[in-house]
């Protein structure tokens, strides 16, 4: 499994449906030293959205993936160095396991399929819009999660295993009973990360650190300060 995120300790994920800080801009957003930019979000996003985010960070020396929600809001872009595409484990509604999927393939006469790669979500927020909208089931012990990263990466395969608490700070043993449970995918960790702290303390298990709504809500100086947490882990 060597896929660019083997090596990425930092993703810092952009909302297309939200704006940025103040008077900040994707060179700011470029600059913070994060590894990926991850354009996507759940709710609202559009491909006008999309388009709009992905042509602004284009100039600048990061590499960007589009994590689409739905099929309809994918781009053809020669900025993207590929696509990221949640399949949610634990999602209640099977759509979000691959029924999407299989709609994208479905109406996409020429996918990428070279650059389209999953990401093997385990949701655990039950307060957050992607539980509620992938109907997850959230209330599970370190070991169901811990069982759900081992069957992603020895069952199905993926490469990347990313647990979501998005919006907030998850347990740290869930994290490390799922990073003992993976050889060789990339664990993902996104959720409340705010600060050097949080995301140092998550980046002891956790292969790569996902920001993002602190973008949005504080600026580039504190991404920064989260991508040194992560890298210092």
């Amino acid at each position: 499994m060597t896929g660019p995120w083997a090596e990425w300790d930092h993703v810092l994920k952009v909302d297309p449906d939200k704006e940025l800080h103040d008077d900040e801009t994707f060179e700011d957003v470029a600059a913070t030293g994060t590894d990926a930019l991850e354009i996507g979000g759940t709710m609202d996003v559009t491909s006008e959205k999309m388009q709009r985010v992905v042509d602004a960070c284009a100039a600048h020396d990061v590499p960007i993936y589009q994590e689409p929600s739905n099929p309809g809001v994918v781009i053809d872009h020669e900025a993207l160095d590929g696509y990221l595409v949640p399949t949610v484990l634990n999602a209640g509604d099977p759509f979000w396991i691959t029924g999407a999927h299989k709609e994208w393939a479905r109406i996409d006469d020429d996918l990428d399929w070279e650059n389209t790669h999953t990401e093997a979500y385990i949701v655990l927020n039950p307060d957050a819009s992607v539980a509620t909208y992938t109907e997850a089931d959230c209330d599970l012990t370190a070991e169901e999660v811990a069982s759900y990263a081992g069957v992603a990466e020895r069952m199905f395969g993926q490469e990347i295993v990313y647990l979501e608490y998005s919006g907030t700070y998850g347990d740290s043993e869930t994290v490390a009973a799922a990073s003992e449970a993976v050889d060789d995918a990339t664990l993902f960790y996104g959720g409340g990360i705010h600060g050097y702290e949080s995301a140092n303390e998550m980046g002891q298990y956790a292969d790569t650190v996902v920001v993002g709504d602190l973008l949005h809500d504080e600026g580039v100086d504190a991404v920064a300060e989260t991508v040194a947490g992560a890298k210092d882990a």
